[in-house]
């Protein structure tokens, strides 16, 4: 039963961290280099609360998102104590903050299927005539 519970409070802690995450990105980081579009996808935090990886998207340009990777892994020790303020827990995890190009690479992958699926139609068009 304790495993069920400690993945539980993980979750718990995860989402409490995720959504302030978010809130600090969107309300104090005031660095030029960040994106207008940025996005807390994910966090996963070790069960001894040493880590924390951080997985962001970035709706823009590859360069505005290394620039935003820059700015938020400059500021992470900013974000940091933040969090520590906002989210009550023994220790504050480090955060790691990843790429996350997952959104990107559906939003690809969507295209592509709307093109094939469109010289299919055209195909059955032609094939029809």
């Amino acid at each position: 039963m304790k495993n069920g519970k400690q993945r539980t409070r993980m979750v718990r802690i995860n989402d409490e961290i995720q959504r302030e995450i978010a809130e600090i990105i969107r309300t104090e980081i005031k660095d030029p280099r960040m994106a207008p579009m940025v996005s807390v996808v994910k966090v996963e935090t070790t069960q001894d609360l040493k880590f924390c990886k951080v997985y962001i998207s970035v709706l823009g340009t590859e360069e505005e998102t290394n620039n935003t990777m820059e700015a938020l892994k400059s500021g992470e020790g900013f974000i940091r104590k933040l969090v520590a303020e906002r989210v009550n827990l023994r220790l504050t995890p480090k955060l790691i903050f990843k790429h996350d190009d997952s959104l990107e690479y559906s939003i690809r992958m969507s295209k592509l299927i709307d093109e094939i699926s469109a010289k299919e139609e055209h195909k059955d068009e032609e094939q029809q005539l």
